[in-house]
């Protein structure tokens, strides 16, 4: 588990539970703030489902983001060389894939987002075999990119993955140190 201690409160990942988070998962992910998640249409049971085959997967993991003991994300990691981007770029020893999801809310806190991506960044880079991050979000995601360039991303190119057409970035531990302490 690890905690980040900020402003905005303690922010935790703890192991997801698919059994036991899919109800909580379920809401966030077909919420429609969550369009660019793409599983607006998933039941229960594929969320379940998901989460499951995640769990069970050695190249993916999933964690649930806790905001002083209450869950407010998801973080999902994976190997790219084995999952999301197999072919679709060279990845280097030390690339982690890197998704989250913050849950949706009727009162949003002014700067919560960023403090989410910065702990899910610290988190990755926590280990030592760490050393660049790699995102793949749609391109149309203007929100996220500005989040991803704050904390150090920088864009490489688009692909078109068989789901949506990405903006393949990247964030080494340097540009991550850099951008959080300017």
């Amino acid at each position: 588990m690890s905690t980040t201690t900020g402003t905005l409160g303690a922010l935790t990942l703890r192991p997801l539970d698919p059994l036991k988070d899919a109800e909580l998962l379920h809401r966030w992910v077909t919420h429609p703030k969550a369009a660019f998640w793409m599983m607006q249409e998933a039941r229960l049971e594929d969320v379940e489902r998901a989460y499951m085959e995640i769990a069970a997967d050695e190249h993916q993991h999933a964690l649930l983001g806790l905001h002083d003991g209450e869950p407010a994300f998801l973080m999902e990691s994976y190997d790219p060389a084995h999952r999301e981007l197999v072919g679709l770029y060279g990845p280097e020893p030390g690339d982690v894939g890197m998704h989250f999801l913050v849950a949706p809310t009727d009162r949003p806190v002014h700067g919560f987002t960023t403090a989410v991506i910065t702990a899910v960044m610290r988190h990755l880079f926590e280990d030592p075999a760490t050393l660049r991050v790699v995102v793949e979000p749609d391109v149309r995601n203007t929100a996220v990119h500005a989040l991803n360039a704050a904390v150090g991303f920088v864009p490489a190119r688009e692909i078109e993955k068989p789901e949506k057409r990405a903006l393949l970035s990247f964030c080494t531990r340097e540009q991550f140190e850099r951008a959080v302490a300017a």
